[in-house]
């Protein structure tokens, strides 16, 4: 008989302060597709990362295609035939998309090839990159797919992927789970981790659920129901949001014309781009990332203080140039979609990463900084790790050493605990498991109802369809008009994703923008 493709038996890891797996065995057959599935903090990352030589385990054994294996690196696990796409990702920030694929491949390779060999991968599976582009450059959902792409590159025996569907359109989620289905039906086993429920029911033909590190069930998930599957990775069923109808209120964020030129040039230019965010509302706005979500979110948060006059607008204050802090100081709250770096400096404790963003803890606030009250500043950390059931350590714990998941739900936390009366926030539950997805959008409807106005970047169409009021797509740099999301279908919006959008409707909602400002700005006067 085959043996298994991976087989773990045992397998122990302990940290200082956690016990992240305990006694876990797995095993995965040739051309299985094998979900692995658990909430933020139940040791799927630490396992994955294990298989990965990325982390030694204390007790226990793998086994590859039958051998024992003690895997001391990726590229060991690489030389095996073993590939990873990770949360968090490996690349490094100042070379070039090739280059840092080239890393990881044959040194017989010259680099003139493994740029040829991105761009066809890159266009047999719809993942479009720019091989030359730096990283440093890209968004997020743009190094996603730089990870898929060198792990395919590869031609692995065993693919390990973390969330890979965050950044595709439905019509490429379609397309990649091809690609994935040939690739099982041709011997690859896959190791797939993802909180779409939907996806691992579609996809995988088996499932291991982990539960504070030890393995709880062991299923086929298309015998499974999503409330099923909820049940054995959180214990309960998670809670179903009320969005509740109510009429919105006056415009709290005003986008008009909006017109921006890329800062580098591997940048997306703005064109005239033009929406409103009234009191009382949610509205979202999807697309694939690189598509110039950056570019806006950071003209929204005042990391780009270029937009001409009058282009941005808080309520009657027009804040086009104004810096984040002055922001936040008229109520705009925000949560970037880089959670490490941006959202969180990874090397403070959680309750020092407060201080980015809210001020209630420092005494005597003023030009030269203040005195900072340690005490409520851990109490007031403490609440938040409390109300968002973060998995912390504690108010002390780096930022660094948190799941991906718990993390982001420490940020979003932190923005949602100050009581915005604007919340923006970008991939609100990208890598969080389905009951605290289900939390965070609670609170995001919460907010709303409450007259907060918030606007909410995803590439999750699940999300925008469960928590918006209107929709946008974003593609090109340009805003589709909006849609009312009880009318929107994920067949349209993966239409204009493409940015497939009536061109002359467009072109009849700016000219409406620009007349409603002229009459703004003749009234001024």
């Amino acid at each position: 008989m085959t043996p298994p493709r991976l087989q773990l038996s045992g397998i122990t890891k302990r940290y200082p302060s956690v016990v992240a797996n305990s006694e876990v065995s797995l095993r995965v057959l040739p051309g299985e597709t094998h979900a692995v599935l658990g909430e933020n903090g139940a040791g799927k990352s630490t396992l994955m990362k294990i298989i990965y030589g990325s982390v030694k385990p204390d007790e226990g054994t793998v086994m590859f295609n039958g051998q024992v294996v003690h895997i001391k690196n990726p590229q060991e696990a690489r030389a095996l035939g073993i590939s990873m796409v990770f949360q968090h990702f490996s690349l490094f920030d100042t070379i070039t998309v090739a280059e840092n694929v080239w890393l990881g491949l044959s040194k017989t390779l010259s680099l003139a090839e493994v740029t040829r060999s991105i761009e066809a991968k890159a266009a047999e599976y719809g993942l479009d990159i720019d091989p030359v582009r730096p990283v440093h450059t890209l968004s997020v959902g743009e190094m996603q797919r730089v990870e898929i792409i060198r792990a395919l590159l590869t031609n692995p025996q065993l693919l390990i992927l973390d969330e890979p569907t965050s950044v595709l359109t439905p019509q490429a989620v379609e397309k990649l789970f091809v690609v994935l289905k040939k690739l099982a039906s041709e011997g690859c086993s896959i190791l797939y981790i993802s909180h779409k429920l939907h996806e691992i029911r579609e996809l995988c033909n088996a499932c291991t659920v982990l539960r504070g590190g030890q393995v709880t069930g062991v299923c086929n998930p298309a015998n499974e129901s999503n409330a099923s599957l909820s049940r054995m990775m959180i214990g309960a069923e998670p809670p179903q949001l009320t969005h509740r109808v109510q009429d919105p209120g006056p415009s709290v964020l005003r986008v008009s014309n909006l017109t921006l030129a890329r800062e580098d040039q591997f940048g997306v230019d703005l064109e005239g781009i033009s929406f409103e965010v009234r009191a009382g509302e949610v509205v979202g706005i999807a697309g694939v990332s690189g598509n110039g979500q950056k570019e806006l979110l950071c003209a929204l948060s005042g990391e780009d203080s270029r937009p001409k006059p009058g282009s941005v607008r808080m309520g009657q204050v027009d804040v086009s140039a104004m810096h984040p802090g002055r922001r936040r100081e008229l109520g705009l709250h925000f949560v970037p979609e880089e959670r490490l770096g941006r959202g969180a400096v990874p090397t403070l404790s959680l309750a020092q990463n407060l201080l980015l963003t809210r001020q209630e803890a420092i005494a005597y606030p003023g030009f030269f900084g203040g005195w900072v009250r340690v005490k409520q500043l851990e109490a007031q950390a403490a609440d938040i790790i409390a109300r968002f059931n973060v998995k912390a350590g504690g108010p002390r714990s780096e930022a660094r050493s948190l799941s991906g998941g718990n993390l982001q739900k420490f940020i979003v936390g932190r923005e949602i605990d100050a009581n915005p009366t604007l919340f923006i926030v970008s991939q609100p539950t990208w890598g969080v498991d389905v009951g605290a997805a289900a939390q965070i959008r609670g609170e995001i409807l919460a907010l709303r109802d409450a007259g907060c106005a918030v606007l909410v970047v995803s590439e999750e169409l699940d999300e925008l369809f469960e928590v918006s009021d209107r929709l946008h797509v974003m593609a090109r740099g340009q805003l589709s008009p909006p849609v009312p999301a009880a009318d929107a279908t994920v067949e349209t919006i993966g239409e204009w994703m493409s940015g497939l959008w009536d061109p002359e409707v467009q072109a009849h909602l700016a000219e409406m923008a620009a007349t409603v400002d002229a009459a703004q700005g003749a009234g001024h006067a």
